[in-house]
C-alpha cells in the first residue's frame, strides 16, 4: 500500500474526532502500571492517544503525515513528534520502555509490516503493544487496509504475548490489543 498524502490529511483532519478517552486512559494507566517512563505511538497521527501521560513520561510519537504532526505539537506540547517511517525507527536499540500502535498496521502491506515488526522489537526496551482490527486469517478491509492477526506476525521473535482485550472486541473485525513482554 502506497502512501498516499491526500488520504492521510483527509485522516489528520478527522483525527481529532476519533478521540477515544476511555482508550488513552487505557494506554497511559497500562504503560504507568508497568513502571514505563518512555513510552513511543508509531504513527500516532495527531496524538490524540498520548495527550493523557503525566510530563514525568518521555512521550514520542511518530508519524508520517506533517499535517497530522503539525497538530500533534500544537495539541500536546508536552510530546516529542518526529516525522519517521516504522520501517527505519529513530531510535537507539533498547531506548523506549512501551511502543505501541493504534490501528497503524492495518494499512500497512506485508514486507513494510515485517520491517515495522522487527523495528519496534529493535527500539523497545520492554513492552510493545498492537491495537488493529482483527481477524484470524488476514484479508482486505479495502483498497487501502488489511485486517491482522498480529501475534503471528511477532512468532519467532522473543517476546511473551498476552491478549489483552478492551471490553470483549474479541471477534473478526474488531480491534484486538496484544502486549508483548521483551524478554
Amino acid at each position: 500500500m502506497k502512501y498516499d498524502r491526500k488520504f492521510w490529511d483527509r485522516y489528520a483532519d478527522e483525527n481529532e474526532s476519533r478521540y477515544d478517552e476511555e482508550f488513552a486512559i487505557f494506554v497511559r494507566d497500562l504503560a504507568t502500571s508497568l513502571g514505563c517512563s518512555s513510552v513511543l505511538e508509531v504513527g500516532c497521527g495527531t496524538g490524540i492517544d498520548l495527550r493523557r501521560f503525566a510530563k514525568t513520561t518521555m512521550v514520542y510519537g511518530i508519524d508520517l503525515n506533517d499535517k497530522a504532526l503539525a497538530i500533534a505539537r500544537t495539541k500536546f506540547k508536552g510530546g516529542h513528534f518526529r516525522k519517521g517511517d516504522i520501517s527505519a525507527l529513530p531510535f537507539g536499540d533498547s531506548s523506549v520502555d512501551f511502543v505501541f500502535t493504534h490501528g497503524l498496521l492495518n494499512y500497512l502491506d506485508d514486507v513494510i509490516l515485517e520491517r515495522g515488526v522487527s523495528e519496534m522489537y529493535r527500539v523497545a526496551k520492554r513492552y510493545i503493544m498492537n491495537c488493529e482490527l482483527f481477524a484470524k486469517s488476514e484479508k482486505r478491509i479495502d483498497e487501502n487496509a488489511k485486517f491482522r492477526n498480529m501475534r503471528r506476525w511477532w512468532h519467532g521473535y522473543n517476546v511473551k504475548i498476552s491478549d489483552i482485550n478492551k471490553g470483549t472486541n474479541t471477534e473478526q473485525g474488531k480491534a484486538k490489543l496484544i502486549l508483548l513482554h521483551k524478554l
